[in-house]
């Protein structure tokens, strides 16, 4: 998980950013992305991917990063910046805020997926990148919790539609609550399941 890491290191880069983000494909909420700059010497066996951690685990690691970064950035964009956009042009716009929200100013940016951002700063896009660099899962850790926590407030507003199980995303029991209540103000409504309704 270090490997790609020590490679930009050896070119001389210190400061390295891994962005990745969250809720690129739930019918309501946010995406919410995170930067984070580990420490070379940073360790924590078990750190990988978001997705395939508990969510028991993702909030045991994610004060670990917290505490232990050299700076930690989010970025989000709403409902309705997605819905007058695109998913994929806000989620990339949530990784330049959370790029922009590091108070230590990263040298070098390692970006999950295949769109480099549209900033003058070194970088690279990594396809699953969340399973190849510790920094990028570290980001997805904090990018997928903070989204979570949101989405667990919005449900205390809207609690018909369960959005503290599911977090927005499309399951059986949001698709129904959505036909039985209709879309409610923080739905995605571009988006199939919502637009129908």
């Amino acid at each position: 998980m270090w490997q790609i890491e020590q490679t930009v290191r050896q070119k001389g880069f210190q400061r390295i950013a891994g962005i990745d983000e969250a809720g690129r494909g739930p019918l309501a909420g946010p995406v919410v992305s995170a930067a984070v700059i580990l420490p070379a010497d940073f360790s924590c066996p078990g750190i990988t991917d978001s997705k395939k951690l508990s969510e028991k685990k993702r909030c045991w690691f994610f004060p670990i990063i917290m505490s232990h970064a050299v700076a930690v950035g989010v970025g989000l964009c709403d409902h309705k910046e997605i819905d007058a956009t695109n998913i994929l042009a806000a989620a990339l716009a949530s990784m330049k805020r959370a790029v922009a929200n590091l108070d230590t100013p990263p040298d070098y940016l390692l970006v999950d997926g295949k769109f480099p951002l549209a900033m003058d700063i070194s970088q690279q896009a990594v396809v699953r990148g969340d399973s190849k660099s510790i920094s990028i899962a570290a980001a997805s850790i904090i990018a997928k919790v903070t989204r979570d926590r949101i989405m667990a407030t919005l449900h205390q507003t809207f609690p018909e539609y369960l959005f503290i199980r599911h977090k927005g995303y499309p399951t059986a029991a949001h698709k129904q609550a959505i036909q039985i209540h209709g879309p409610c103000p923080v739905h995605r409504k571009t988006f199939k399941g919502v637009l129908q309704a």
